[in-house]
């Protein structure tokens, strides 16, 4: 089957304002694009593209002063096929871990791995090693939170997230990647589009999705806390340590959101 994917998003800065935005369909999923995601801005701008230490596909653009538009669409081929589950999978000793998963067994921005370590080991200290311990803690967030977008907050933390039970999709990937790495398994977060195929309606407004994926048996594994469940249609874009490393945009500068629209649904396939 075939996605389209897309965003709008619309800022009102009140002086040039630097912008670092990262938009693109990861570099993972570049073969499975039949419509390439060009970014485009109205006004036009100058835009220069580079790869970030994560290996993410960012854009620099300076917005001017009033109101800037910054959109894409594409078109991803996709097989169809619900989230993938290894269950089998091994987990790793620490000592025998690739040189480049020991950053994701660190705490970072919003994931205090300090002030969740005994809890975590208290919770999940007897549950089955591998990728069980990991569902197994994606169990438990889910349950945990309460989905309300209306308590948003981009400052909220994995610790926050854990004592106020509730959040939105970023809030349990954050709580699942600390809890993760409190016993010894790499985790990274994960953003993308996340469709509503084969949901049955009503469905919410469509937003970017926030998930994460744990290092086990010598590959990166994708889990979803926030569904708890294989959906179809996941497009990623960015990986990093939370979401610092992954944000959709940075301005540096003030700046007002006027406007924010994000789409990923089934393109019917010509006969």
């Amino acid at each position: 089957m075939q996605i389209r994917v897309g965003y709008e998003i619309v800022y009102d800065c009140v002086q040039p304002t630097p912008m670092v935005l990262m938009l693109h369909v990861h570099h993972s999923r570049v073969a499975d694009l039949v419509v390439p995601d060009h970014l485009v801005t109205e006004p036009a701008l100058p835009v220069h593209a580079y790869h970030d230490s994560f290996g993410n596909w960012c854009s620099r653009l300076v917005a001017p002063a009033g109101r800037t538009r910054i959109a894409s669409t594409a078109v991803v081929f996709d097989a169809g096929l619900p989230d993938p589950s290894f269950p089998h999978a091994k987990q790793h000793a620490v000592q025998d871990l690739p040189d480049n998963a020991l950053v994701f067994l660190l705490g970072s921005r919003y994931c205090e791995t300090d002030r969740l370590s005994d809890i975590a080991w208290q919770m999940f200290g007897n549950t089955p090693t591998g990728w069980g311990r990991v569902q197994a803690i994606c169990d438990f967030v889910h349950n945990h939170i309460k989905f309300d977008y209306q308590q948003a907050r981009s400052t909220r933390t994995a610790w926050e997230a854990f004592n106020e039970k509730v959040g939105v999709c970023r809030d349990y990937a954050h709580l699942a990647v600390t809890l993760t790495r409190c016993m010894n398994i790499p985790a990274r977060y994960c953003t993308g589009y996340l469709s509503d195929i084969n949901i049955p309606p009503p469905h919410g407004t469509m937003d970017f999705a926030g998930w994460f994926e744990a290092y086990l048996d010598g590959a990166w594994h994708m889990f979803d806390p926030r569904n708890n469940k294989p959906l179809w249609g996941r497009v990623l874009i960015a990986r990093g340590r939370d979401a610092t490393d992954v944000p959709i945009s940075n301005a540096f500068g003030p700046n007002t959101l006027v406007s924010f629209k994000v789409m990923a649904d089934e393109e019917p396939v010509a006969k």
